[in-house]
């Protein structure tokens, strides 16, 4: 008979230091609903491999990126829209066309540790 790994506690036991210490030391509330925000956003493929494609600090148009996806102007629009809603990106009408980039080097920082760790 097998039996079940240990994953819970089977006697109710806590440090009341230790939890009241952590507890004390959680972001607020606020700071993370933003951080679920943000890891949402990055929740989706395509998505991710725009915030690549702008991690060297390039710009690239909406045709670029739809390219780059291999998906309508439209579908590359309402991605770079929704990275741009939540801050992540950056535009600038050139005439009749608009580029993107990466608002904050840390976005790609992130994008780096998650792919590096994730390689090992």
């Amino acid at each position: 008979m097998q039996t079940k790994p240990r994953d819970v506690c089977e006697v109710r036991c806590f440090n009341q230091a230790l939890v009241t210490q952590v507890s004390e030391a959680l972001p607020e509330d606020s700071l993370l609903e933003n951080a679920q925000i943000l890891f949402s956003a990055l929740a989706d493929k395509s998505r991710l491999k725009i915030l690549h494609a702008l991690s060297d600090g390039q710009e690239l148009c909406v045709c670029d990126v739809a390219s780059l996806l291999e998906v309508k102007v439209a579908a590359a629009s309402h991605h770079l829209r929704k990275l741009r809603d939540l801050k992540i990106l950056k535009h600038r009408n050139d005439g009749k066309l608009a580029y993107y980039s990466l608002k904050d080097r840390r976005i790609a920082d992130i994008l780096s540790h998650a792919l590096q760790q994730l390689a090992e």
